[in-house]
């Protein structure tokens, strides 16, 4: 815990969680945009406090969605505790939007012109963690002979920019659509919400960075899925939408 120690206190606690770790199933669950908690030594970043409640700050519903997903198929689930505005760890350190100084309609004060001392101080404080972790439990799982098919879980707004968006479901890929090509043929058989591949977005806006890290290095399957958040903003919400995902995961992986 020594990277880490430059920007959380121990009242933060640990940046990375990892619940069912002995999970059976092949699916392993990533949720880098979990919590829209800030480390105290960040205050506010100088936001109200309806933006650090919004989508900018992380994406609502999606760790519910996640958990409901991994009790279905006594999955692991990876997550992490902080919010993205500090880093986003579907970001590489190199990229702008690893720790952004706008967001759609937002300036980030927190995050205006940060040197290179602060962006290597978020990194080893909450990327490298948070990706080591994702690591070893690969290592882990391997060494039992353990499957694996990583699957991140996030959510997006219905309305970015002022425009309505349509789709409700996005089945996202980079290079391996092994198993998207699958969901989606299921989501075809039985479709309860408008589901679409790579949307709302796609490889070319550098959100399958996990995907590619982890998944693509080691020969691994994977598949990221968005769901729009107006969908899970309540238990109901959250039960259907993760039991449907859970069905599709199933099918899939059957296929």
């Amino acid at each position: 815990m020594l990277a880490q120690q430059g920007i959380l206190s121990k009242a933060d606690g640990d940046c990375v969680a990892v619940e069912r770790p002995d999970g059976s199933s092949a699916v392993l669950l990533v949720c880098e945009h979990a919590s829209r908690e800030i480390p105290e030594r960040f205050g506010d970043l100088g936001l109200s406090a309806e933006a650090r409640s919004s989508h900018i700050a992380w994406d609502p519903g999606a760790l519910a969605v996640a958990r409901r997903i991994s009790a279905g198929l006594d999955a692991t689930l990876v997550f992490q505790r902080f919010s993205r505005l500090i880093y986003d760890c579907n970001r590489p350190p190199e990229s702008a939007g690893a720790m952004p100084e706008t967001s759609e309609i937002y300036t980030i004060p927190g995050n205006q012109r940060l040197g290179e001392a602060d962006r290597r101080a978020r990194t080893e404080g909450l990327y490298i963690p948070f990706h080591d972790r994702i690591r070893s439990l690969l290592k882990e799982r391997a060494a039992r002979g353990q499957k694996t098919v990583i699957v991140t879980i996030h959510s997006f707004t219905p309305i970015y920019n002022g425009k309505p968006r349509a789709v409700e479901l996005g089945i996202l890929h980079d290079e391996d659509r092994w198993l998207a090509d699958r969901m989606l043929d299921a989501a075809t058989k039985a479709p309860l919400y408008k589901t679409e591949r790579n949307q709302p977005y796609g490889p070319e806006d550098g959100v399958t960075h996990t995907l590619k890290l982890h998944g693509l290095a080691n020969g691994l399957h994977n598949v990221m899925i968005e769901v729009r958040n107006d969908l899970i903003l309540d238990d109901v919400g959250q039960g259907v939408v993760a039991d449907y995902l859970t069905g599709l995961l199933q099918s899939g992986l059957e296929a």
